[in-house]
């Protein structure tokens, strides 16, 4: 620390003019840094972030929320469960706000029914939050609650009432037409579907991609399974289909579930993939070392999370004016040991 620069503990809490003299910049530089704002230069921005760590300073929102008539929080309505899917998605959200000068408040719903949904979002708005995320909404319904703020949605909105509304998806309608696709073009004759538990927006979305890849090349379309996210759900598929000689090919719309039914089918005698091909959904790093290593697609969680949250910060400071166009999320699919072209010969 420069000498003359540190703080006792009998010294007065430092200003945003110690930081500029430090710095060596103005107090606006010091205010842009600071607020995370554009137009100011990588080294005048780490001069002021070095002077700010010097000195101890920390930006008073409460002041700032005041002046500005904004918290600088943004809300998040998120699912209560555990899963790969749901956390990583959270987590990268975390990142976006923080990066984009917010503060993050999370309320989970248990369900994700409506009326869950609507007092989640009543709890944030109550806290201030300058606007609101809600991730992966399961069910149809209207949610009976106005937010007064802009409301991002991370998936397919429900019917909401809402100053301004975003959406911004991870493309799993193409992710899932994509899965479909690779098993269609190793020359499997038709895929099976295990799907999500289908009143989930995210079920139907990869529902309709695998049934889109199907219609494209004229393959029958078999009866789709229904599991609920977890390994034994897919296992119990597994267990079904396994029975059936005709199946060669499934897409499980979660990387869990395809685990579980890969478990069922090497239990009955099916081997993967040389009798059974099996794509997940979801990109679970750790399912890169089971065996078979499982091949599936990667959601793009940082740019969903990153695109929506640019767009809702937008809503929020610049109210009047258009959105910003939205980009393209990539798609990937990450082709690993549990696929391979069907067996020669068959009953």
């Amino acid at each position: 620390m420069a000498p003359g620069v540190g703080r006792t503990s009998d010294s007065p809490a430092p200003r945003s003019a110690d930081v500029a003299r430090v710095a060596g910049v103005s107090r606006k530089t010091v205010s842009r840094v600071l607020n995370n704002e554009p137009y100011v230069s990588d080294d005048a921005r780490q001069r002021v972030l070095a002077a700010a760590g010097e000195l101890g300073y920390r930006l008073n929102h409460a002041a700032r929320a005041l002046a500005s008539g904004r918290t600088r929080s943004i809300g998040v309505v998120a699912l209560g469960t555990a899963g790969y899917g749901t956390a990583s998605l959270l987590v990268r959200i975390e990142h976006a706000v923080r990066d984009a000068g917010y503060a993050l408040r999370v309320v989970n719903t248990p369900d994700g029914d409506p009326e869950g949904i609507a007092g989640a979002v009543e709890s944030l708005i109550e806290q201030g939050v300058d606007g609101v995320v809600v991730s992966e909404p399961i069910v149809e319904g209207e949610v009976s609650v106005h937010a007064d703020v802009p409301v991002l949605f991370l998936g397919a909105p429900p019917a909401f009432d809402a100053d301004r509304t975003l959406t911004v998806g991870v493309a799993a309608h193409q992710l899932a037409r994509v899965a479909t696709e690779h098993l269609l073009d190793l020359g499997h004759v038709t895929v099976h579907h295990l799907s999500g538990p289908l009143r989930w927006y995210a079920s139907k979305d990869r529902l309709e991609g695998w049934r889109a890849a199907l219609a494209a090349r004229d393959a029958s379309e078999p009866p789709v399974v229904e599991g609920d996210w977890s390994p034994a759900s897919g296992y119990a598929a597994g267990r079904e289909l396994a029975s059936d000689p005709s199946v060669t090919a499934v897409f499980a719309a979660g990387d869990e579930m395809a685990i579980g039914l890969i478990h069922a089918l090497r239990e009955a005698g099916r081997r993967v993939p040389e009798d059974v091909s099996v794509v997940g959904f979801d990109g679970t790093p750790v399912f890169a070392y089971v065996t078979p290593p499982l091949t599936t697609v990667r959601q793009p969680f940082d740019a969903a999370a990153r695109e929506g949250i640019r767009r809702l910060v937008h809503a929020i400071e610049k109210p009047d004016t258009d959105l910003p166009p939205a980009s393209d999320p990539p798609v990937e699919l990450v082709v690993r040991g549990s696929t391979a072209p069907p067996p020669l010969h068959r009953d």
